[in-house]
C-alpha cells in the first residue's frame, strides 16, 4: 500500500485552483487590451494600414486602399544638362561637303571628294558664318553646307589658314536660326565634362553626339604642313576622349552649358591608342577665325627670311661654315634674306643664327614661329640676337604684315 498524505492534496487543490483563476484573468486582460488597441489608435492619429506598395504621399494624404495592392505608372524624367546643352548648340552644327571638278573625256563634272563639320557661329546683314577645319575645305572648287534639317546651302570660302588649321565659310543666313555661343576655353579643367557635335562618316551620321572629359590642355602636337618629313608647327591643342572619328573635323566640341570650347580637328589613330581625340582651344581659334572673316587671311608679323634649325646642319657645317662655338649647338639659320625685307633693314643676313627673340630661347625654327605668331603683332619690334662668324651680336627689328 503505497502512503497517502491527506494535508498534501488538500494543498494541491488549493494551488489548482489559484492557477485557474490567473488564466483567466490573463485572458480578460489579453481581449481588453486588443479591445483598447483597436479602438484607442484610430484616436490618436494612426492608421492601421496592410503591407501594400502605397507611396509616402498616400499615406500623408491619408488615402489608403485595403482592398487591393496599389500600382503606379512612373515617368522617368530624361532632360539633364548633357540634353540641354545639345540642345542649345546642336542645331548649329552643320555638315560641309568638298567638291571638286573632275575630267572624263571632253566632261566635266562636280563630285564629293571629302566632306567634315562646321559651326555656325554669326550671323549678321543676312549672312552667316560657318567655322571649319583647313583640311575639310583643302582643294575643293566649290563647298557646299547641309543644315539639320537636311537644307543645302551653297557656300562661299572667306579665307582659310593652314598654321592654325582652321578655315571660314559664308552662306545664306535667311533659313539659319540657331548660332553657337563660344565659351571660355582657357578656364577648361582637366576631368570637365565635354561633348563632341559633329558627322562622322558623313551625311548618313550626321548631328552625332558623343561625350567624355578634357582629357589634357595645352597639348603640343608636331604638324608636318607640306608634307616633306620633316615638322613645321606645333599645334597646340585640348585632348578629350570623346569619340572623333573621320568627319567629326570642324565640328563643335562643347562644355556642359551647351558654349563651344573647341573646334574638333584631328585624333590619333593608332591601333594600340584608343580615346585620344584633339580639339583647337576656341580662345586661340577666335583671334584667327576674326581675321579670316574680315581679311581672308590671317595677319601674322613679317620678317622675311628662309630658315633651317641648327640641329639639321651637320656638325661640320656647323664648325666649319657657320663658325659656331662648340657650346652653341641649337638656334635658326638664315638661308636667305629678302630683299626690302624687315630682317634686311635690320642688318641680318645670310647664315647668320638667331639664338634669342625679346629675352626667350629660340632653339629651333618651331621656336622662332611660335615667339612671332603668338607674341608679336605686325608693326611690333623685335630684338633678336644672334651669332655671325662665330661673334655674338644683337639688333632691333621692326616686324612688317606679312607671312614668315
Amino acid at each position: 500500500m503505497g502512503y497517502y498524505d491527506q494535508d498534501y492534496e488538500t494543498r494541491y487543490r488549493k494551488q489548482k485552483g489559484n492557477r485557474g483563476g490567473y488564466f483567466l484573468a490573463s485572458l480578460v486582460g489579453a481581449i481588453l487590451g486588443v479591445f483598447l488597441i483597436v479602438v484607442a489608435l484610430p484616436r490618436i492619429g494612426f492608421d492601421v494600414l496592410p503591407y501594400s506598395t502605397e507611396t509616402d504621399s498616400d499615406v500623408e494624404d491619408g488615402t489608403t486602399n485595403n482592398d487591393a495592392v496599389r500600382t503606379e505608372n512612373v515617368s522617368l524624367n530624361v532632360v539633364t544638362d548633357i540634353t540641354k546643352a545639345v540642345e542649345k548648340a546642336g542645331d548649329a552644327v552643320v555638315g560641309i561637303t568638298n567638291l571638286q571638278t573632275t575630267s572624263f573625256w571632253s566632261e566635266t563634272s562636280s563630285q564629293e571628294a571629302g566632306s567634315g563639320s562646321g559651326v555656325i557661329y554669326k550671323k549678321v546683314d543676312g549672312k552667316a558664318f560657318v567655322v571649319t577645319n583647313h583640311h575639310v575645305i583643302e582643294g575643293a572648287n566649290s563647298l557646299e553646307v547641309t543644315l539639320s534639317d537636311g537644307t543645302k546651302l551653297e557656300a562661299k570660302l572667306r579665307g582659310s589658314d593652314v598654321w592654325t588649321d582652321l578655315a571660314v565659310l559664308e552662306v545664306d543666313g535667311s533659313k539659319i536660326e540657331t548660332v553657337a555661343e563660344f565659351g571660355d576655353s582657357d578656364a577648361l579643367k582637366i576631368g570637365e565634362p565635354v561633348i563632341a557635335i559633329g558627322n562622322p562618316l558623313g551625311a548618313t551620321f550626321s548631328g552625332s553626339v558623343t561625350q567624355g572629359i578634357v582629357s589634357g590642355l595645352e597639348r603640343a602636337i608636331p604638324v608636318d604642313i607640306n608634307q616633306d618629313g620633316a615638322i613645321d608647327w606645333q599645334a597646340e591643342v585640348l585632348q578629350t576622349d570623346a569619340a572623333i572619328n573621320p568627319g567629326n573635323s570642324g565640328g563643335a566640341l562643347i562644355n556642359i552649358s551647351g558654349q563651344v570650347i573647341g573646334i574638333n580637328s584631328m585624333k590619333i589613330a593608332q591601333s594600340s591608342v584608343e580615346g585620344i581625340g584633339l580639339s583647337i582651344p576656341i580662345k586661340s581659334a577666335e583671334p584667327i577665325i576674326s581675321d579670316l572673316e574680315e581679311f581672308g587671311e590671317v595677319k601674322r608679323p613679317y620678317m622675311g627670311i628662309q630658315l633651317q634649325s641648327v640641329n639639321e646642319v651637320s656638325a661640320y657645317h656647323q664648325k666649319e661654315t657657320l663658325k659656331l662655338p662648340e657650346d652653341v649647338t641649337s638656334g635658326v639659320v638664315i638661308m636667305t634674306v629678302d630683299p626690302n625685307s624687315p630682317a634686311e633693314q635690320a642688318g641680318l643676313e645670310d647664315l647668320d643664327v638667331i639664338v634669342e627673340m625679346d629675352g626667350d630661347p629660340i632653339k629651333d625654327v618651331i621656336d622662332l614661329r611660335k615667339h612671332l605668331y603668338n607674341k608679336k603683332k605686325v608693326g611690333d619690334q623685335l630684338k633678336i640676337k644672334f651669332y655671325r662668324a662665330g661673334e655674338l651680336q644683337e639688333t632691333t627689328m621692326k616686324l612688317g604684315g606679312n607671312t614668315l
